[in-house]
């Protein structure tokens, strides 16, 4: 899409940023193991034939809902006993003095996912940032298997108003790094109340409805 290009553009910087991280259980090695890239469904579970292992899942956290609806259904879908489930924070430069509250935040996040899924390593990142460059750097360093990013539904009147154009940074993001990023990137969003699931996108399906 052609926003993209030039959000692209915009975060192209120099990967220096500060960073504070916490981990929660699991062994000090991690997860190396990353998965081959998929671009279906079938990618969840411990697979017997060997092809699926140890995996580590990324889920982009802040303090909005759709970001916290992403997380629980990365921990509840995607990540499996002895995967590392890695909550990245990113703080904008111009708001660096934030920077305490959204380490509390992504603290808190961490252990509410280790409270309701034991077996699953946990580890959570806060890096002072660019957020789609910061992003798809960890991505590669980390070497990601699963990057999870919440998306929120788009709104009717400003679609009506402005179609196309209406467009919100936040959405410009996650379809960028859904269709950037070098690991099988997932957008979530939770249906709205009444209607059970959630809709799911990656490169390939876009708002693909799953109902558990």
């Amino acid at each position: 899409m052609e926003g993209s290009g030039s959000l692209l553009k915009q975060f192209s910087v120099k990967e220096a940023w500060k960073s504070t991280s916490s981990r929660w259980g699991g062994k000090d090695k991690g997860c190396e193991a990353s998965l081959s890239q998929m671009e279906g469904f079938a990618m969840y579970g411990n697979e017997d034939n060997g092809m699926v292992g140890k995996k580590r899942v990324m889920v982009v956290v802040d303090h909005t809902s759709h970001s916290k609806h992403a997380m629980m259904w990365a921990l509840t879908h995607v990540a499996n006993k002895g995967d590392l489930l890695t909550l990245l924070l990113v703080v904008p430069p111009h708001r660096g003095s934030e920077s305490s509250c959204s380490t509390y935040l992504v603290n808190h996040l961490g252990s509410l996912c280790k409270d309701c899924k034991p077996e699953v390593e946990v580890e959570a990142l806060v890096i002072l940032g660019p957020k789609l460059a910061t992003v798809m750097s960890q991505v590669k360093k980390l070497e990601v298997s699963i990057l999870v990013l919440g998306q929120k539904k788009p709104s009717p009147l400003l679609s009506c108003l402005c179609g196309n154009k209406s467009i919100s940074s936040s959405e410009e993001f996650a379809e960028h790094c859904i269709n950037n990023a070098d690991c099988l990137a997932i957008g979530v969003r939770k249906r709205s109340q009444g209607n059970n699931g959630y809709l799911i996108s990656t490169r390939l399906q876009k708002n693909f409805w799953l109902l558990a």
